[in-house]
């Protein structure tokens, strides 16, 4: 019943979002050759790479499904969204490649919407944790306009959170005790949603049926339901409490990642030069000269 779940209905593999991530790569091998003289084995073109397929994989592939099986799937397929997915994005980009794209008027005119990170940091964590309210998320799968936005919106802020931590442009990037701050006050904010899913866990004892279903009912096969796709592990009775806990182990590992990667790639005069004051765009937007 899995499998013929994956191969069926909405649930295969979704073109449009495939030319996309196809066009976004091409894109960006046009842009490094005329640009860079980076080579496309090397580290951060990887990354990016590899970044497009992480989020190919994670929203429009037959394995996204899963995520609408269970709070912890679907928490684990957020946590890649949100804190994978960003960093390494961001992190596949060479500073001389940014600092051409940025003169893009277009890029100019996107930027103006962008948030300080500490100020997107905050409003991500809150809608985040509304959005994972039973009620309100009752109401937003029924409109999938309204759901979509909403995911995008998120999106856009957890790029600009985790700018300061991974910027291709080293002028706009947290020195070393900066970014050892700013970490530590990521998990703190994001906290609070973390801990809904696990208290709820105590007060609910298990998943709430009924979203449940209607989250099977649009996104998989009428016919489907979460006992026939998967063994008892994925309907646990704490399957709330396992999605905070996820959430948690996803955040602290896309901030080691990012710490980790980012000394790879990142140019290492940073730390040398680095006055730990906090950069112009903190207070103003990211794409400012």
């Amino acid at each position: 019943m899995f499998f013929e779940m994956l191969f069926s209905g909405q649930s295969l593999w979704n073109p449009p979002y495939l030319i996309g991530v196809i066009c976004v790569a091409v894109l960006y091998i046009i842009l490094m050759k005329a640009f860079t003289k980076t080579e496309m084995y090397q580290k951060q073109p990887l990354l990016f790479f590899f970044s497009l397929f992480l989020f190919y994989v994670t929203i429009a592939s037959p394995l996204s499904a899963m995520g609408h099986l269970s709070f912890s799937m679907h928490m684990i397929q957020m946590s890649i969204l949100y804190f994978i997915i960003p960093p390494v994005f961001l992190l596949g980009i060479p500073e001389s490649l940014f600092q051409k794209v940025r003169k893009i008027s277009l890029v100019r005119g996107i930027s103006k919407f962008f948030l300080p990170p500490m100020i997107s940091l905050i409003v991500f964590a809150v809608l985040f944790f509304i959005y994972h309210l039973p009620i309100v998320l009752d109401v937003i799968l029924q409109h999938s306009f309204l759901h979509n936005g909403y995911m995008l919106l998120l999106i856009a802020l957890s790029f600009s959170m985790w700018w300061p931590l991974a910027s291709p442009d080293p002028n706009q990037r947290y020195c070393k005790g900066q970014r050892k701050r700013y970490a530590f006050l990521n998990g703190m904010i994001l906290m609070p949603a973390c801990l809904l899913f696990i208290f709820s866990a105590f007060i609910d004892g298990v998943s709430n049926p009924n979203l449940m279903q209607l989250t099977l009912e649009l996104c998989l096969p009428s016919s489907s339901s979460a006992q026939e796709l998967f063994p008892s592990p994925f309907n646990m009775k704490y399957d709330q409490q396992l999605a905070g806990i996820f959430m948690l182990g996803m955040h602290k590992f896309g901030l080691k990642m990012t710490s980790h990667f980012g000394n790879k790639v990142l140019d290492p005069w940073e730390e040398k030069e680095c006055s730990c004051v906090l950069p112009s765009f903190y207070h103003h937007r990211f794409m400012k000269h």
